[in-house]
C-alpha cells in the first residue's frame, strides 16, 4: 500500500467566496491518499479551517466534509435573513429580485461606509456566532489531535498579528478572525480587541515552519493575486485595493520562503547550518478564473445555489490540481517562486478554464 502524503492546507478568506474553499476541502479529504497536518485560516479561511479541524477530530476525513456541508448550509439559511444580497421573504421574478439585491447591497454598502458598526449595530448583533456554535463544540475541538489549527486575527491596538493555537479554539477566536470591523465590533479576547485576521495575515504561513510535521503547504487562494481588467467603479476599486491589502501579507511570507529557497540552493549557507532552515514546498490552488466574473457584492450572497456553484467550482479546481501536482507533494513545489518574484509573471496556477 503507497504511503499516505502529509499537506497542511492554508485557507484565505473571501466571504461567501470561501465557497470555493468548501469544495477543495471537500475534494481532498475526498481522497484517501492525503493527510492532513495542520491547518491555517484567516477570515472565511478560519470559519471553514475550523470545520475541518473539528470534523476530523469528531469523524476523520468524512465527518470533516459533513461539518463543511453543515457550516455552508447554515451559512445559508442564516443569509436569508442578514445577507445585504437578499430580496427578503417574499418571492419575486428573477429580475425584480436581482434588481432588489442590488439596491439592498448598495444600501447596506453606504450604511457601512457612513457609520461604524458602534452606532448601526450598537447590539453587535454577528449571526455567524450562531452558526459557529450549532456546527462546533469548541471546548472538544481545543482537545483534538488529528491536526493542528492556526487562526490569525490582527490585534486592532498593535497592529500585529496573533495566532490562536488549537488549545485557544473558542466562537471568540474565528469570529475575530472573521471580524471586518466595518460591520461588527472588534472582538475582543483576554483584554485584547481583534480585527479580521486577513489584514495581517491570509493566510499565515509561519506556524507550519515550527509546529507541522510535513514541508507541503497547500495556499487555497480565493482572492486574486491578479486582474487582467482595471477597475472602474467606486465599488470595482475598493475591491481591487482590498484583494491587494489582503495579498500583501501572504506574498511577503512567499517572499522569504523564496529568499530561503536561494540561501539553500546557491550554497550561501555553510554545511553545519543548513539543517536550521527548513526547506518549506509551496503549492497552489488558485481559483481567479473562477471568480473572476463575480463583483464585490457576491461575497455577501448566500443562496444556496450560488453557494452549491461555487463548492461545485472548488471540487473541479481541487481535482484538476491533482491529477497535475500530486507527484510534487513530498517531493518539490508546484509553484515557481523565483518565477513569481523575478519576472512579475503569473505563476503556475493549475487551474483550469474549463471551470
Amino acid at each position: 500500500m503507497t504511503a499516505k502524503k502529509g499537506i497542511n492546507l492554508a485557507f484565505q478568506g473571501g466571504g461567501a467566496h470561501g465557497a470555493v474553499t468548501w469544495g477543495v476541502a471537500d475534494r481532498l479529504l475526498e481522497d484517501d491518499r492525503i493527510t492532513i497536518d495542520a491547518i491555517s485560516g484567516s477570515s472565511a479561511g478560519a470559519v471553514n479551517a475550523a470545520a475541518v479541524a473539528y470534523g476530523l477530530h469528531k469523524n476523520g476525513a468524512k465527518g470533516a466534509r459533513d461539518t463543511l456541508d453543515l457550516l455552508w448550509k447554515r451559512i445559508s439559511a442564516a443569509g436569508e435573513v442578514y445577507s445585504p444580497m437578499t430580496s427578503g421573504p417574499l418571492p419575486l421574478p428573477t429580475g425584480a429580485a436581482s434588481f432588489a439585491s442590488a439596491l439592498t447591497y448598495q444600501f447596506f454598502d453606504a450604511v457601512t461606509r457612513t457609520f461604524s458598526p458602534y452606532q448601526f449595530n450598537p447590539f453587535d448583533v454577528n449571526p455567524l456566532r450562531r452558526i459557529l456554535d450549532s456546527c462546533i463544540d469548541f471546548d472538544s475541538l481545543k482537545t483534538c489531535k488529528a491536526t493542528k489549527l492556526f487562526i490569525a486575527a490582527t490585534n486592532v491596538r498593535s497592529g500585529k498579528v496573533h495566532v490562536f493555537e488549537t488549545k485557544d479554539m473558542s466562537t471568540d477566536v474565528v469570529c475575530a478572525s472573521a471580524c471586518l470591523p466595518f460591520i461588527y465590533k472588534a472582538v475582543e479576547i483576554d483584554g485584547e480587541d481583534y480585527w479580521d485576521g486577513g489584514y495581517m495575515g491570509n493566510p499565515v504561513l509561519f506556524p507550519f515552519f515550527y509546529e507541522a510535521v510535513t514541508s507541503d503547504v497547500v495556499i487555497v487562494h480565493v482572492n486574486p493575486i491578479e486582474r487582467d481588467e482595471v477597475p472602474m467603479t467606486a465599488a470595482e476599486i475598493m475591491n481591487r485595493v482590498n484583494e491587494i491589502s489582503f495579498n500583501s501579507s501572504l506574498l511577503r511570507e512567499l517572499r522569504a520562503i523564496n529568499f530561503v529557497h536561494k540561501l539553500l540552493d546557491d550554497g550561501w549557507i555553510k554545511d553545519e547550518y543548513r539543517d536550521r532552515l527548513r526547506n518549506i514546498r509551496i503549492h497552489s490552488i488558485r481559483s481567479d478564473r473562477a471568480l473572476e466574473d463575480f463583483d464585490v457584492s457576491s461575497k455577501f450572497r448566500t443562496d444556496w445555489s450560488f453557494l452549491s456553484e461555487l463548492k461545485e467550482k472548488g471540487r473541479q479546481i481541487a481535482d484538476a490540481w491533482l491529477a497535475e501536482n500530486f507527484d510534487y507533494l513530498g517531493n518539490k513545489s508546484s509553484v515557481n517562486l523565483a518565477e513569481m518574484f523575478s519576472t512579475g509573471e503569473r505563476p503556475n496556477t493549475n487551474e483550469k478554464s474549463a471551470v
